[in-house]
């Protein structure tokens, strides 16, 4: 049997962890549905600016025929992105998405039907508020789909990559496909444009119908809901109620409350750079092409940015780094703002959509994680929103601004200087985005109490956050496995000179259970799993964290896996209802080390008690595929000395490092 070493490859890590969540099968499918409708997004701006400019035969049209697409799908965003949360929280997500992919894709085609100008403005007017009824319903569903909320950074993830990479080239290359159709039949109609502008409206439309069609039969599960603990104090159920109940809520929570004012002040920065790049590239003596490599600088920082926030996670809470990369991403801008040289505003560009990316994939892994299903679909909205208004003005306001200030000449030290306008708008704007990053920060941060520099300090030294002690979990199908290596192996460490809390499994506190139990007759799965679960809480504030904020090494047997796994296999329970209620139980207290004993089966499995326990071992076994960095796998077949001997070798070294470097306090 191979053992999975901690602190593996993060390539490897980074692909176990995409396979697991491509392995959920309604995940995969709205991936791929995600892909349809990115696709159709992106060509219907390349395909409807074509078509602007067939229909108009102007060359005052043709100049604005771009902006004007993307404005008439930009004012819905402001105007019915509100809407869109409010149904997402109140109707069934699957048939919003449904109706509205259906919507779109009639659009569309009606837009090739019609065939004047006036009807493909207002169609894609229309299309817009579709989409913003969509998009609320389809990521606030996300999280449902997945097993386990730390795989909704990963989903996030594999979303953006589908929007902003996989979809952008497919829908650009379809597009230069259907275009060159006269050139490869050698066909010169004077009006043969005109046509193939049309048939890739019409290919727009079915991929919208195609969307549809596939949410419709093949995914069921977009329907699903997870139940709410406690229903929100004082919640209506009203349209205008709740909206209203959306925006207290936002108003009110901390953690949303810092995302909004956090995304304000990224929004903000973003806009105005937008609103100023063409004339910032002039400022640096370049033209066009200047314009394009910064262009790509800060597109390239962004895809860098979204593929390294899951390992700057790992060394900074969610909530610290959402705050810290929007600071740093004011910080890189005014390096922009006072930049000399091209080669220097590059570097800078490229950090602010390093910065930004890292922001908004944390931004999203938040609301997917953290925020609860009955208030997710409006949080969406809510963010939706502020993107298209704050975008708007900012990229609005930025040119009239540069052109009140107007480039100036200053001198300094007797040496005149001429300072161009974007560069103090730029200043200004990063300044506003350090103001407001620092306020999202200090309304997000949950542990005030731990200064902020340690944290930095060790995330750009490389190291993970950690508690000041080590938690050890003994996970295995057979509870005389668990108990016998979690005792052997916290003899083990006592032998090294460490200071050693055995904690064993909680379930088999047969006393305290019984007081429990004495005024009830539970006999259900449900039932049972929250007793485990009251008992398991009270022994992690009891005893575990104690132990661990005096920097001991705990050693537990079957802490959360085995109970999770045996719920799941004999009962009617889904695992990520248990997964929250034992979140809820060990204030998401996870363990360093996970040692899973693989014992394998004496006998083939059979109906009754022996297929129960094969199912239990399968599920711990893809448990620790789906996260090698935190599992080792032990060949639990032989004396329970010759077991002893091989989980020493593996976790001693694994401690021994651990204690070599300096910690930091964990959340």
């Amino acid at each position: 049997m191979s053992v999975i070493q901690d602190g593996g490859g993060t390539a490897a890590s980074t692909s176990h962890r995409i396979r697991s969540v491509l392995a959920i099968r309604p995940f995969r499918r709205l991936w791929g549905v995600t892909y349809l409708c990115s696709v159709g997004d992106w060509l219907s701006l390349l395909a409807l600016t074509g078509l602007v400019s067939r229909l108009t035969q102007s060359y005052q049209w043709e100049s604005f025929a771009l902006s004007l697409v993307v404005l008439t799908q930009l004012l819905p965003g402001i105007l019915f992105a509100p809407l869109g949360g409010v149904l997402a929280d109140r109707f069934d997500r699957r048939k919003i998405m449904v109706v509205c992919d259906l919507l779109r894709g009639g659009l569309f085609i009606s837009i090739a039907l019609v065939g004047t100008a006036w009807w493909l403005f207002i169609a894609n007017f229309l299309v817009g508020c579709c989409a913003m009824l969509w998009i609320p319903a389809k990521d606030s569903a996300v999280p449902n789909l997945l097993r386990r909320p730390d795989q909704v950074e990963t989903a996030n993830q594999l979303g953006l990559v589908m929007t902003y990479g996989i979809s952008v080239i497919s829908g650009a290359g379809l597009y230069s496909l259907i275009s060159g159709i006269p050139g490869y039949l050698h066909l010169q109609n004077t009006d043969i444009e005109f046509r193939i502008a049309t048939i890739a409206v019409m290919v727009n439309g079915a991929l919208y119908v195609t969307s549809a069609i596939l949410v419709a039969v093949r995914i069921p599960e977009l329907s699903g809901r997870i139940a709410r603990v406690k229903p929100v104090k004082g919640e209506r159920e009203g349209f205008f109620a709740m909206l209203r109940d959306g925006l207290h809520f936002a108003g009110r929570t901390p953690l949303v409350r810092g995302l909004v004012i956090g995304m304000i002040g990224a929004f903000a920065a973003a806009g105005a750079v937008i609103g100023t790049a063409k004339l910032y590239a002039n400022s640096l003596l370049g033209g066009d092409s200047t314009f394009g490599l910064l262009f790509v600088a800060v597109f390239a920082g962004l895809a860098v940015g979204m593929a390294v926030a899951p390992r700057a996670a790992r060394r900074l809470t969610y909530d610290r780094l959402f705050g810290v990369t929007i600071v740093l991403a004011g910080a890189s801008l005014l390096i922009v703002a006072i930049a000399p040289h091209l080669w220097v505003a590059l570097i800078a560009v490229a950090l602010v959509g390093g910065c930004a990316g890292m922001a908004f994939l944390t931004g999203l892994t938040i609301v997917g994680s953290k925020v609860e299903d009955a208030m997710r679909g409006r949080t969406v909205a809510l963010i939706q929103s502020l993107l298209k208004v704050v975008l708007f003005v900012a990229s609005g306001a930025a040119p009239l601004v540069v052109s009140l200030i107007q480039r100036r000449t200053v001198t300094v030290f007797g040496h005149p200087m001429q300072v161009d306008a974007t560069r103090p708008v730029l200043f200004g704007a990063a300044l506003i985005a350090i103001l407001l990053g620092l306020i999202a920060y200090r309304q997000m941060d949950d542990r005030r109490a731990e200064p902020i520099l340690s944290d930095l300090i060790a995330a750009l030294r490389g190291r993970r956050r950690r508690t000041g002690g080590l938690l050890i979990a003994v996970e295995g199908e057979r509870r005389a496995d668990t108990a016998t290596q979690a005792r052997l192996l916290a003899d083990a460490l006592r032998a090294e000179g460490r200071e050693v809390l055995l904690a064993s499994d909680p379930d088999l506190d047969e006393q305290r259970l019984r007081n429990l139990l004495s005024t009830a007759d539970l006999a259900g799965v449900r039932a049972h799993a929250l007793v485990a679960a009251a008992v398991r809480a009270d022994v992690v504030e009891r005893e575990v964290r104690p132990a661990l904020d005096e920097g001991a090494v705990v050693v537990m047997e079957r802490y959360v896996d085995s109970p999770l796994a045996h719920f799941s296999a004999v009962g009617s329970v889904e695992p990520s209802e248990l997964e929250g209620l034992v979140d809820w139980a060990t204030g998401r207290l996870r363990p360093d080390v996970t040692v899973l004993l693989d014992r394998t089966p004496t006998a083939p499995p059979e109906k009754g008690l022996v297929e129960d326990h094969w199912r239990v071992q399968r599920l711990l076994t893809e448990m620790a595929s789906a996260d090698p960095e935190r599992y080792v796998v032990v060949d639990a077949d032989g004396s329970a000395e010759e077991v002893a001997a091989r989980v020493r070798a593996v976790v001693v070294p694994l401690v021994t490092r651990s204690s070599a470097r300096p910690v930091v306090e964990s959340s």
